[in-house]
């Protein structure tokens, strides 16, 4: 590096030195230093100048310029080289820019993996046109009409799903849609190009004649072709005054939106309640928004991220835009600077003070929930699992929180703590620092063996942070701020070899924790859940040899000591997984981790007996709200049957299913469900 490109560096003047490299022609360590000073937009521009569009896209999706990134979309396809299109795709979906991460699907030819990447981004008539090209009507739809029950404001859609039902004949089905659409709505014209002849086919003729004359009255019909493309230029304003930018995150429970506050002039984000239809989980994600209004409003603090307005006719937060994204997406490029990394953890542990001192518990400390503003200010968010005011409040795995994240009593059932909070944050520190999720055993690489200039008294208070015992981590989050603050970290990269691993526990060596040692076989228990009994007391006979026999092994996960099955990993698959982990109810098998190395999806290991006895009315009410969660966020299941309908001393768990039949709607899955209720015996 030049000499004063150096010293502004060591100064710790990033845009300056930036702005030299620059002028000096130096692209590529002008892109480097723009991105650490967290002005991604020069970043991805001098990425682009140093021949590198795969980093650009990256980068000016990071920094919401829609420009750059479109440019960098071309120029990643036009070098054509083997695998990479598809290797930042899958960056840019795990960064959360899956709208970008579809289009270069889209230009390699996965046309299946661009069709889910759009839905995921908030593109779902692109989506469709896609999965209709791909001769799968059937999906087409159904991501159409997941689409109109998340927006039912998004009249585009229901002009795509209309389409869509009329060409392939379900002309009754076509009409409800297209009539849903209203004459104040731009997409009304469109809507009337379809009922039209829709109304003919079913032998309306008078009602066929009077929609042709109003759609006369606006010039006639709509070029088809340019439908689709409506959907890019639909802009929505919510509440009177938040005009809708796109689509940030979706769950089944509530939806993040990127908006633009036309009284205040700035970017905001308005998180939505949407969970209304499924039962008993509606209830309870309702009540958790409405908690994450209550600790918002009772907190305010530097390093929070703070609440502008509620508004109880959505219910909806608005919330200030964080523009320099997750901590996600930073630990996804590489291991921090230690100094920066530690600088993170001291503004989440201050925030978790505050926190912690009004009797407040986050409960969900990850790297998705860390943010940075347009400064580059550490905030912590999603206060949607914290419990205020009973620091004894219980939450299991499963139910709150992030399983890599968890504190080992969190696990167990146990009730969380301050303690519990500090694990968590001492997870992401040692991310932070090693590019790695430390296993729970002594065995693990250090930070030490990650930066030469970290020694065992900086792995020791690491490690300190998320020992088992919740007794040996520090007493608060100031405590273990101080413990931080105590040792000198350094604020530039100097990486040690992989090989020479300090260690915090002198006889037990530290060494590289590799995938391949991570799993070992369950001797403990069966890949399947044992057969139950017959009310009276017989066995039932041995079902078929099933799917979950044929897929599923079980293996114990050393690294979270938990037993796990997994099932191939395809583009199917992963697209199925994603919507049962974005479902994240209870009684839904909980999807893990996603193993490209093994091609793998990993599962919770299925806990109790096949549905061979009616259902109860506990049992059956928790299948439904499964159900109804799933169908949410927009998937059917497809194989409702004693397969995968199990139940336990937790309640009944839906397993999940590798695919469904091309016909499988949300009805049939009801209707299966009801039939499993009352014949299970038989």
């Amino acid at each position: 590096m030049d000499v004063d490109i150096a010293r502004l560096v060591s100064e710790q003047r990033l845009a300056a030195a930036a702005e030299l490299a620059s002028d000096r022609g130096d692209a590529r360590t002008a892109s480097e230093l723009f991105e650490r000073a967290c002005s991604f937009g020069r970043a991805a521009e001098e990425a682009l100048r140093a021949l590198d569009p795969e980093r650009a896209l990256c980068l000016a999706a990071d920094a919401k310029d829609d420009k750059l990134a479109a440019d960098a979309v071309r120029l990643v396809l036009a070098k054509g080289v083997d695998g990479t299109a598809a290797r930042v795709a899958t960056q840019l979906e795990l960064r959360g820019h899956s709208r970008w991460a579809a289009r270069l699907y889209e230009g390699i030819g996965q046309c299946s993996l661009a069709a889910r990447a759009f839905e995921q981004g908030g593109e779902p008539v692109r989506a469709a046109a896609l999965l209709e090209a791909a001769h799968d009507p059937a999906h087409a739809s159904r991501v159409l009409e997941a689409a109109t029950r998340r927006e039912p404001d998004r009249w585009e859609v229901h002009v795509a799903l209309g389409s869509l039902l009329f060409r392939f004949g379900k002309v009754e089905a076509a009409v409800r849609a297209l009539q849903k659409v209203p004459a104040t709505s731009s997409q009304h014209r469109a809507a009337l190009t379809y009922l039209v002849p829709a109304l003919e086919r079913l032998g309306l003729s008078s009602a066929s004649g009077e929609v042709a004359r109003i759609l006369a009255s606006y010039g006639g019909p709509v070029d088809s072709a340019n439908i689709v493309n409506a959907a890019a230029d639909a802009r929505t304003r919510l509440f009177g005054r938040y005009e809708v930018v796109r689509e940030v995150a979706s769950t089944a429970s509530a939806r993040v939106l990127e908006c633009q506050d036309t009284v205040r002039r700035e970017k905001v984000a308005v998180k939505i309640f949407s969970a209304y239809e499924a039962r008993g989980a509606g209830r309870d994600a309702l009540e958790r928004f409405e908690r994450e209004v209550r600790v918002l409003g009772a907190l305010e603090h530097t390093n929070v991220v703070s609440l502008r307005e509620y508004l109880p006719d959505g219910p909806a937060l608005v919330l200030a835009w964080m523009a320099g994204g997750t901590l996600e997406a930073r630990i996804a490029e590489g291991s921090l600077a230690p100094a920066r990394a530690v600088e993170i953890a001291c503004a989440v542990l201050g925030a978790l003070g505050e926190a912690h001192r009004r009797d407040i518990l986050h409960r969900d400390i990850k790297p998705a929930n860390v943010l940075f503003d347009d400064a580059g200010v550490t905030r912590l968010g999603d206060f949607g699992v914290a419990h205020l005011g009973d620091l004894s409040a219980t939450a299991t795995a499963g139910v709150f929180g992030t399983l890599a994240y968890m504190s080992p009593e969190q696990r167990q059932g146990r009730p969380a703590t301050v303690q519990s909070d500090l694990f968590g944050v001492g997870v992401l520190l040692f991310e932070m620092l090693t590019g790695e999720r430390p296993s729970l055993d002594e065995s693990r690489t250090m930070p030490s063996g990650a930066h030469r200039q970290l020694g065992p008294p900086h792995d020791a208070v690491v490690l300190r942070l998320f020992a088992k015992e919740p007794s040996a981590r520090p007493e608060d989050a100031f405590e273990a701020r101080r413990e931080l603050l105590s040792l000198a970290w350094p604020d530039a990269m100097d990486p040690a070899p992989f090989a020479k691993h300090a260690s915090a526990t002198p006889a037990k060596p530290a060494s590289v924790r590799t995938s391949a040692d991570r799993l070992e076989e369950d001797t403990t228990s069966s890949a399947l859940p044992e057969r139950g009994l017959h009310q009276d007391g017989t066995s039932p006979a041995p079902p078929e040899r099933g799917l979950h026999q044929i897929a599923y092994g079980t293996r114990v996960d050393r690294w979270l000591e938990r037993p796990i099955v997994s099932v191939p990993l395809t583009p199917e698959t992963l697209a199925r997984a994603s919507s049962f982990a974005r479902a994240g109810h209870p009684a839904l098998q909980a999807v893990l981790r996603v193993d490209r190395e093994r091609g793998q999806i990993w599962f919770e290991a299925p806990r109790g007996e096949r549905a061979v006895r009616p259902l109860n009315k506990a049992e059956l009410e928790g299948a439904q709200e499964a159900l109804d969660a799933l169908h949410l966020a927009g998937a059917v299941h497809g194989s409702i049957d004693t397969e995968h309908v199990i139940v336990g001393k937790d309640g009944v768990m839906i397993l999940f299913a590798p695919a469904a039949d091309a016909d499988a709607t949300i009805e049939l899955d009801r209707g299966a469900l009801t039939q499993l209720a009352a014949t299970a015996a038989r």
